[in-house]
């Protein structure tokens, strides 16, 4: 007998399950309202110099404000104020001819900036002047945030196969809360970057350990519907962001929103089971058997569970050593497992470097950017519907190498046209990021699938803070930044094609049935006297 029996019992996928995916899609709200965040809160409107320190001079005292510019500040080639450089001396000159502005003497700003505050009330650029020279420390916001995620996924991926699903998420929502609350009161720049690092630290465990638990108390057949399902509520609120951002257009306030679904998502974490696969593997079997029986219950096939002992379940799953402490180190100590390490820890790096290369460029499309960041979220909706037609038809395998090559080939194309092509890459990118959260559940055993997926976390987020620095290689050459994209793309979609394929197969529970793989076994038979039940099962590869 193997879990996937015990599940199919007492229904894999009934209103238990359907009250687990409610649950934990609240604290996933904040998911992309975080990851997505600097999108509005680092903005720069248009600025330029202050020159209000003049208006005492006398000779300036009946110029109108316009004028006062024009003497000033010189003039960019669009015909706007320049944002970083004033005149030594005001050019009255320029007033009569303004196209003799050669061999005048500028200087940066010497009394600070202007900022136009019609879209933003407030961002991080008008709050600690984060333009200019510093402009690229405003954009470092996107990376000290992400590079939080990345060291979180590690730690919290790690602590969830060690204490378990549930009060690893509690924690999580914990941290990320305190520090969530925390950026958005900073009184400077160095204390809102330290914020937001742990705020990254503690969302990551919210991202990872949601999509491990749903899975691994869904049956086969339902795995991919509640795969795709759980990525839907990424999408939504991912166009739900820029509405939200309209309203709250002040970066503190913003943040705080952000943050704000976590409380009640801390009232309903009493109320989530925790995951009877990983209590089994770790023999906690009466704990196992509680929430095996409040399945049963809630789905109405109590009967099963009666007849069904606590110490039957260590059947279920069979461990060489049920106190072995897995880590890290168990994901590269064997063949298969250091082969599967190796190949996911590519894909994930190029679906997340790709994906907010995209994500985070929503001012590269052309358009208002809350109709932008809609339209962004909006057309990951239909992506969602396309991949779940060929994850179901083609399989994992196939899928996620085939839309991260054309990810890779719509970046390319989106040189010549951004309008069209940038959202079509959006969706293309969106659901390369749906199968590999799938897909890496699936590939890694019980016994370390939250290390897998804190590794695999990991190497996303060290491609999503890699993912800015490479835009900036637009200022060496203006199409270089979406070359190495499509090859970042093209490299994760060639390592894919050597995974395993895992559709409608069962979740590997040890290392061993991942080593194990692809061995053909004989049809044996349990039988348990003391229930009068008979347990059929077929021991069979995982695809390898």
């Amino acid at each position: 007998m193997k879990f996937e029996n015990v599940l199919a019992e007492v229904d894999g996928f009934g209103k238990f399950q359907i009250l687990i995916i409610f649950m934990i899609v609240i604290p996933r709200v904040t998911l992309p309202f975080n990851f997505l965040l600097n999108n509005f809160i680092a903005v720069i409107p248009s600025h330029h110099c202050n020159i209000s320190s003049l208006e005492d001079r006398a000779d300036l005292r009946n110029l109108s404000l316009e004028e006062r510019l024009v003497v000033s500040i010189p003039v960019q080639e669009d015909g706007t104020p320049s944002s970083c450089q004033m005149y030594t001396e005001p050019q009255y000159h320029l007033l009569l001819n303004s196209s003799n502005i050669t061999d005048l003497t500028t200087v940066s700003c010497q009394n600070g900036w202007v900022y136009d505050n019609t879209s933003f009330k407030s961002t991080l650029a008008t709050e600690w002047d984060l333009v200019c020279d510093k402009r690229r420390v405003n954009r470092a916001t996107a990376t000290i945030f992400f590079i939080g995620v990345m060291l979180g996924s590690a730690v919290f991926g790690y602590l969830s196969d060690r204490f378990g699903r549930k009060r690893t998420l509690l924690l999580s929502y914990i941290v990320t809360t305190v520090f969530g609350f925390a950026s958005a009161f900073s009184y400077n720049f160095s204390v809102f970057a330290v914020m937001r690092f742990f705020t990254g630290f503690g969302i990551s465990a919210i991202s990872i350990i949601t999509i491990v638990l749903c899975i691994e108390w869904v049956d086969i057949k339902h795995r991919t519907a509640v795969g795709v399902l759980m990525s839907m509520d990424w999408s939504v609120f991912t166009a739900l962001l820029p509405v939200v951002a309209y309203f709250v257009n002040d970066w503190r306030y913003l943040t705080a929103t952000a943050t704000a679904p976590l409380f009640l998502a801390m009232i309903c974490w009493w109320w989530l089971p925790e995951s009877a696969r990983w209590l089994i593997s770790n023999g906690k079997l009466n704990s196992a058997h509680y929430y095996l029986s409040k399945c049963a219950k809630v789905n109405h096939r109590e009967q099963f569970m009666t007849d069904l002992k606590p110490e039957i379940l260590s059947k279920v799953i069979l461990v060489e050593n049920e106190n072995r402490k897995y880590s890290y180190l168990d994901l590269v100590k064997t063949p298969r497992m250091r082969r599967l390490t190796v190949l996911t820890g590519i894909v994930w790096f190029g679906v997340a470097c790709t994906y907010y290369g995209i994500s985070l460029n929503v001012s590269g499309f052309g358009v208002n950017i809350y109709l932008t960041q809609f339209i962004y979220g909006a057309i990951e909706i239909p992506a969602k519907a396309i991949i779940f037609f060929s994850l179901s038809k083609i399989g994992r395998r196939l899928s996620q190498a085939g839309t991260l090559v054309l990810t890779g080939l719509c970046i390319i194309c989106k040189m010549f046209l951004p309008q069209v092509v940038g959202a079509l890459g959006k969706m293309f990118a969106e659901a390369a990021f749906t199968t590999v959260y799938l897909y890496t559940a699936e590939i890694y055993p019980t016994v370390i699938r939250q290390n897998g997926l804190g590794y695999s976390s990991f190497m996303a987020r060290l491609g999503v803070s890699v993912s800015p620095l490479i835009m900036l290689l637009e200022e060496v050459w203006l199409p270089l930044p979406n070359i190495v994209f499509f090859l970042v793309a093209f490299a994760a979609g060639l390592s894919a094609s050597f995974l395993p394929e895992t559709q409608n197969i069962r979740l590997p529970e040890t290392i061993e049935d991942v080593e194990q793989t692809g061995v053909k076994c004989q049809r044996l038979s349990y039988q348990v006297f003391d229930s009068s039940l008979l347990f059929t099962f077929s021991c069979t590869g995982m695809g390898v």
